[in-house]
């Protein structure tokens, strides 16, 4: 347990070995955000060869990311446990395997056991990734810096998924996005060996075992409820689901105060930059995450685009993030994180402004870029701060923290934004009179803009017009509300950071 703020280690320059050593980590990064999306442009092709249910699909879509959360906690452990780049190599080594099998599924149930697989094996790849990048980079400058490439290298991923795997699915069939992930995971066991240190906590103790069936519960609780809440609306299968987690939260956190060599240090929790940032992180990301949410709604059932074209219009605030990530570190060095984070959340409140009035697809778009941009210094900061928080022996499960905070971040966002814009536009379209057409009939039109656009496609233009414009109208209202209420929350997470983080480093706490 600790009491005081300990530094990672003495400062030294990072030698061409680390740095080479960053560009293998940057590959497993690039396919554990690629494997979260590519398989969305799958959908329609693997339904009309597997025929899953409805709940299979949901699974087949949702399984990886929710084993991924679950796993987190206990893959950091873990990794501070057995060493950080043996657990990389045999995570990189079940990924490939996984990614494999999973290309030629023969049936949804094989699907989902492979992206569950995939699931796990991807826990392992952020928290060792970064806290890798702790032991290999030890100057605040250059960590700072690999961090953001690191950050940076999770953005690629996004650009370069939905291109690749669009072309794949082209030109082969649904399975090859599978395969995109065998050759960087090859490569990684090649050169991981030669390039990246191993690093596993002194004296470290054993695994307990039900320490990581209670964080697994606990997070897979809270996912899923948030999503279903997200997709369902609040009833009492999401409050039940959020209960529960709560509760195995309670739990897992009393035996930690109990066990002589916890999977958590609880002490941490202590350290006022620690918690702050691991907030202000979750908090960005859930802006964030909402934001896109909404985005992607808006390009292809308000403005009418083709999935291609959506992607497309996605991709200059995905390139303007990556972008920024290179030059977060060359700021660190005339601001301190404290100023540089609070005004990187100055500039994604204006983007949020911005975004509550923008008129048009492209000012929609240019309102995008702004807030992106000003959330690379915010997660790229936080991330170093709770990683540089911890001691040496501690810092895979701070890093796991990290992305289990990363992870609730976004479910919260789609939760939370998501639910306020469906309980506006449903209150906004409870009116809806359609001449010549039941209450009933007008059910799905009532309850979200997809369903109003499939019901007019039935219907007469002087029927459909009017519903669509009401329909349009309501679903604007709450993502302007959502916009606004980013605002507030960026405004929130300043005055933290200024008041909290002001003599915070990225290296160690204050």
């Amino acid at each position: 347990m600790i009491s005081a703020p300990v530094p990672i280690q003495d400062e030294k320059k990072a030698t061409r070995r680390e740095w080479l050593g960053l560009i293998a980590i940057a590959l497993p990064c690039m396919i554990y955000l690629m494997d979260l999306t590519v398989l969305n442009l799958a959908v329609p092709t693997l339904t009309r060869e597997l025929k899953p249910s409805a709940s299979q699909l949901l699974w087949i879509i949702d399984i990886y990311g929710f084993m991924v959360a679950g796993f987190l906690m206990t893959m950091g452990t873990l990794g501070d446990r057995i060493g950080r780049r043996r657990l990389l190599m045999v995570g990189a080594a079940f990924f490939g395997l996984a990614s494999t099998v999973a290309a030629f599924s023969n049936s949804s149930e094989m699907l989902i056991a492979m992206r569950a697989v995939l699931g796990i094996a991807g826990a392992t790849l952020a928290p060792s990734t970064l806290s890798l990048i702790t032991v290999m980079f030890t100057d605040e400058k250059e960590r700072t810096f690999a961090i953001s490439m690191w950050i940076a290298s999770f953005s690629a991923g996004a650009i370069i998924g939905p291109v690749v795997g669009g072309f794949l699915i082209e030109y082969f069939w649904w399975g090859s996005v599978f395969l995109i992930a065998v050759p960087p995971m090859l490569l990684l066991l090649a050169i991981g060996p030669i390039l990246l240190p191993e690093y596993r906590a002194p004296n470290a103790g054993r695994i307990d075992i039900l320490s990581a069936l209670l964080s697994l519960a606990a997070v897979l609780g809270l996912i899923w409820g948030v999503k279903h809440w997200a997709a369902e609306g609040f009833d009492w299968l999401a409050a039940a689901a959020i209960l529960v987690g709560f509760g195995f939260i309670l739990i897992f956190l009393r035996r930690q105060t109990r066990l002589a060599d916890p999977m958590v240090d609880l002490a941490m929790f202590r350290i006022p930059a620690f918690r702050a940032a691991l907030a202000i992180n979750l908090a960005s990301i859930l802006f964030m995450f909402g934001s896109f949410i909404f985005l992607a709604q808006y390009f292809q059932l308000v403005a009418g685009l083709t999935p291609l074209q959506a992607g497309l219009w996605s991709l200059p605030s995905a390139i303007a993030f990556t972008l920024a990530s290179f030059v977060t570190p060359a700021l660190v060095g005339r601001l301190t994180p404290a100023a540089l984070m609070a005004g990187g959340m100055a500039v994604s409140a204006l983007g949020f402004v911005w975004l509550a009035f923008a008129p048009s697809l492209v000012q929609i778009v240019a309102a995008s870029v702004v807030f992106s941009v000003g959330f690379t210094p915010v997660i790229t900061l936080t991330t170093g701060i709770v990683v540089g928080s911890a001691p040496p022996e501690r810092t895979g499960a701070a890093s796991a923290m990290s992305e289990t905070s990363a992870e609730l971040g976004g479910a919260l966002g789609i939760a939370v934004l998501g639910s306020l814009g469906a309980a506006l536009y449903r209150n906004r379209m409870v009116d809806l009179v359609v001449p010549g057409i039941s209450a009933e009939a007008l059910a799905p039109a009532r309850s979200t803009l997809g369903g109003a656009l499939g019901l007019a496609a039935d219907l007469a233009p002087d029927q459909a017009g009017p519903m669509l414009a009401q329909a349009s109208e309501a679903f604007m209202l709450g993502f302007r509300a959502a916009a606004i209420l980013s605002i507030i929350g960026m405004l929130l997470c300043i005055v933290i950071t200024v008041t909290t983080l002001r003599d915070a480093r990225t290296g160690d706490a204050h």
